[in-house]
This record gives C-alpha cells, structure tokens and sequence, in this order.
C-alpha cells in the first residue's frame, strides 16, 4: 500500500498536534521590525528525541549538553533557543549558561530542566547574556499557532524564515511532521548544519526515530553548502510526542516507510531553503551525480561539486565552464571513467563520453540566468545516484563577511 505524503497549507512547527512555541525579543539582536532572539517550542506530552551535532572539535556547551541529554533516552518536553550570540569558546561560563537557561525555560513551562533542551545561534565568543534569559524567557507565551514567531527568534543572517508540515494517514489516523530552521552562512554539514527541529505527533519507537533522523540527515543537511565552513553549534532534533494516536511506528511496515518518507521530506525542504538563503547568494545550485559506483560515491561527488568555489563563481557569472566541474566530481576521489563522462546544464549537454560537444554557448549562458540552476554529471559507470544542494558565491558574500562583527 502507497501511503500520501500531503503538504499542510501554511505548515508550520507546531503543525502537530500537541505542540506549541512562541517568540520573543530580548535585545540580543540589534532592534528591528518584528525581531526576535528567544524562542521555545513546547510539547504537553513527553516526546521521544533524536539528534544528529556538529562534528567540529570546538562545540558549543548547548552541543555538548543536548547531546548528553538525548543520549540518555530520557523523555524531553521542550527546546530553548536564542540567536545572537553562540556561547561557544567561552570557558566554564558556557556549560553553566546552557544549564541555566534550560532551567529558566522548564520553571516557565511546568517542567524539569532534565526535559528540555537548548541551542544557541550567532557569534563565537561571546557569552549568553543571562541577565535577559531571566528576564524575557518567563515572558514568552507558547500557542499552538507560534510557530512562526519560534521561526522568526532562531533567525541571525538569514533573509527568510524556513518551515514546513506534511501529512499521511494510516489506518483512518493523521500523523503530521512539521520542522523549521535557520541558516544561511557557516554552511558546510559533516551531520547537519545550522540549527533545525523537527517534529511529529507519531507515536515512534526512540530506536527507529533515530534511525529515521540519520537517514534522512544523509540525505538533505549533509548534502547543502554555502561557503565550506562547518559550525560550531549544528544541531538537529527530530521530537515525536505521539499527540495523534495510532500504533507505534518501529519499522517495517508502511506507516513506518510513510513516516521516514515525510522525515525526509520535511529535512530536504528545510536544507534546499538553506543553500537557496545563502549569503549574498542569487541562485539555488542543483548537483546531481548518476551512474555512480554506488550511492555515498554519487552522494560524495555531487558534494564535492556544490561545494567547490570554482563551480559557484562560473554559476554566478554564468560561465558555461564544464572544466570546473569535472574538476569537482574528480577531487570527491571516487572511481570513475572519465570517457564516459556525460554532462548537462539546465538539460542542455554540454559534454558527451568526457568531451565538448556542439551546443549553443548562448542557450547555456541565458540557462545559468535563472534563480535556479540544475547541474547533472552522468558517470556511467554503475547505478548510483546523489544529489547535493549549493549556492553560488557573489561579492556580497565577501563584503557581508569582510565586516560581520564590526
């Protein structure tokens, strides 16, 4: 039986049932129309969690708390969140401001600090300004339509806010995944990138919930890039509270494939947004390797290509210059036959069995024009397959991040 993954208009985190967030501004951020920098999402029914952090071997402490806390299998019922400072690289201070502010938090809504989580989003170095966790996080209200205000506090460089919710039934009961996140610069993911929550009112077995999230990561955050940095504080949650009813999801049956097909979903939307919100980013850049030996060398090539700053610049200059990205397709260091190479932009060929073929140079140049630009590089050497997601790299980049404290 196909199950129908179908879209919930204007999804948002709290799209499931049972949860709620709320936003609100603190002064963490300069001041702006409709700012936020303090967010909370909230579940009224303990949620079974999975997380996938940053591999960087200099962590935020609210890494290294959360990751400790979901290790343990424990029930959570919330996350805190504020952007505008990392909290990252600042000594023992870091761990005691991530406890605390999850105490704060768990005080406001009922609940142990033992069940919530915390992340931080902005710059390294600086410390949480506890003075105004105290003050404003007690102030935040959580409703079941806040999800756009808990969109809008996670938000540091980004121009749009990212959210989505879809829906499957099985066996006459709804299940919903909705998920949110933020990113826009420091985007490179060796797990996930940036900062992405994910929830679900699917009651899901803790083991195939985490199973579920790895899969889906290696799928969407894992296969993004902006400019080749990795950050500090990546973190993803995935939270299932079971709010909808229904058996327990633990694979092997078609909810359980429903529901790993709506993860999945639901992480690749939230990762193109990101690569598509890049930094002084114009275009979407759409990688597709196939024909590869098998999936993670389709996987890793298709990477390597959207991540490479000679690729991005000929996008962005709309310079049909295949050269770069048989040179990036080649440096992921898989197995390959370059005489059986194929190439295409946009559909249009370009190189044909590893060599030029006549095309139209012009038809190439007005195809890199669009906001959206499809590379697809056939290997031809097995039936694997990877898709990756970039942007292309633009002066604005480096004047935004020439001055990004000053």
């Amino acid at each position: 039986m196909t199950v129908l993954i179908a879209s919930v208009p204007s999804g948002t985190v709290t799209s499931a049932k049972g949860f709620s967030a709320g936003g609100i501004f603190a002064g963490i951020k300069t001041p702006g129309v409709d700012k936020k920098d303090i967010g909370i999402i909230y579940s009224s029914a303990p949620c079974a969690v999975a997380g996938t952090f940053s591999q960087n071997t200099i962590i935020s402490p609210t890494v290294t708390l959360d990751k400790a806390r979901v290790e343990t299998g424990n029930l959570v019922h919330a996350v805190v969140v504020n952007s505008g400072c990392a909290n990252t690289a600042v000594g023992d201070q870091g761990m005691i401001d991530a406890k605390d502010m999850t105490k704060i938090a768990a005080d406001h809504l009922g609940i142990t600090e033992e069940q919530t989580l915390v992340s931080s989003t902005g710059v390294i170095g600086v410390e949480i300004p506890m003075a105004l966790m105290r003050e404003f996080i007690p102030q935040i209200e959580v409703t079941e339509d806040g999800g756009g205000e808990f969109a809008k506090a996670i938000l540091t460089t980004d121009k749009r806010t990212k959210e989505i919710a879809v829906s499957f039934d099985v066996d006459g009961v709804t299940h919903t995944v909705g998920g949110v996140s933020k990113g826009s610069g420091m985007i490179h993911p060796n797990m996930a990138t940036m900062l992405a929550y994910i929830t679900t009112d699917a009651n899901v077995e803790t083991r195939f919930l985490k199973e579920t999230l790895s899969g889906a990561v290696k799928l969407s955050f894992n296969q993004i890039d902006v400019d080749g940095d990795q950050s500090t504080n990546d973190t993803v949650l995935l939270l299932a509270n079971g709010a909808a009813g229904g058996s327990v999801i633990s694979g092997g049956d078609d909810a359980s494939k429903a529901f790993t097909e709506a993860v999945l979903k639901v992480s690749q939307y939230l990762a193109i947004e990101i690569a598509r919100d890049g930094e002084g980013a114009t275009k979407l850049i759409e990688v597709t390797v196939n024909g590869a030996h098998s999936t993670d060398d389709a996987l890793k090539a298709s990477r390597s290509c959207a991540a490479s700053l000679l690729v991005k610049t000929a996008v962005y200059g709309r310079d049909p210059n295949w050269g770069r990205i048989f040179m990036a397709v080649g440096k992921a260091e898989i197995p390959l036959d370059e005489s059986k190479i194929d190439c295409y932009v946009n559909d249009i060929q370009i190189v044909h069995a590893g060599k030029a073929i006549s095309y139209n140079i012009q038809s190439v140049v007005s195809a890199l024009g669009g906001d959206q630009v499809r590379l697809r590089v056939d290997l031809n050497v097995g039936d694997g397959t990877g898709v990756a997601w970039g942007c292309d790299l633009t002066e604005e980049y480096v004047v935004f991040n020439s001055a990004y404290t000053t």
